[in-house]
């Protein structure tokens, strides 16, 4: 077991934020990273299909033999993480925005949240909101069609420039000095919002943390790889494989699976 590989899925290419974190942390493990980019966005299509589709994935994983599975996409966690853990027997990670740090370090009390649609609208954000931030002003945002742009190919783009310019404007106006990112698309955007925000902004997303727990439940399950034989990071999509290519660098190679 030890060996196996820790599974990863997201709606899409946007949890490849999330692998790099957990790559960089825990070089001695083997990967698998699935992204359902033919279903993205999850947030518009409700809890029971989010369900289904992150049983979809799931189950991928588990025949892959996973020891563990990152929930590396914000709306699945929020509306599926309970039922996963419920229903299949390994170890589950799930990623939620950081509102907690940004609520606490704030000098302006005034924050922002970029996120979709179905993470803004879940209970567990709704939880962690009221838990946190019940006492500041939080700015959220609703980031419509950034998913879709980065999936296309257009993350460096006019399209995509115009869209953040909408969004931040207000968040701007409400002199924020944390941006909480709520999508793991989204550190992607971060040289285009450190270009488009007042320098005092800080931009944090969950990557970081995301990592450290996951290897902190490696060990609490005693499922460190310790072994040195050579790595497998393998990489799927059912979507275009030059589009995740772009984002992880030459030395990956995405393969293309119809699931």
């Amino acid at each position: 077991m030890k060996t196996n590989a820790i599974g990863i899925f997201d709606s899409g290419i946007g949890g490849t934020s999330i692998w790099k974190e957990i790559n960089t942390l825990l070089p001695n493990e083997n990967t698998i990273y699935l992204a359902d980019s033919k279903n993205a966005p999850y947030g518009p299509k409700g809890k029971d299909a989010i369900i289904s589709l992150s049983i979809k994935n799931t189950e991928y994983l588990i025949k892959q033999h996973c020891k563990l599975i990152v929930v590396a996409c914000n709306t699945a966690t929020t509306n599926a993480i309970d039922y996963l853990r419920a229903n299949y027997n390994l170890p589950f990670i799930g990623i939620e925005p950081a509102i907690k740090p940004a609520a606490l370090q704030t000098k302006t009390n005034s924050i922002g949240i970029l996120a979709t649609r179905g993470t803004l609208s879940s209970a567990l954000f709704s939880k962690t909101s009221t838990l946190f931030a019940s006492n500041i002003k939080v700015i959220e945002q609703h980031g419509d069609g950034i998913v879709e742009l980065i999936e296309s190919g257009k993350l460096v783009s006019d399209e995509m420039n115009s869209l953040l310019k909408g969004y931040l404007q207000p968040m701007i106006e409400a002199n924020i000095d944390y941006l909480v990112l709520g999508c793991t698309h989204y550190p992607y955007l971060m040289p285009l919002l450190i270009k488009l925000l007042p320098k005092h902004v800080k931009i944090i997303d969950s990557g970081e943390a995301v990592a450290r727990q996951t290897k902190a439940v490696l060990e609490q399950h005693n499922l460190i790889n310790r072994s040195h034989l050579k790595l497998n990071n393998s990489f799927f999509t059912n979507s275009k494989t030059k589009v995740m290519e772009s984002l992880l660098g030459t030395n990956y190679t995405v393969n293309y699976l119809d699931f």
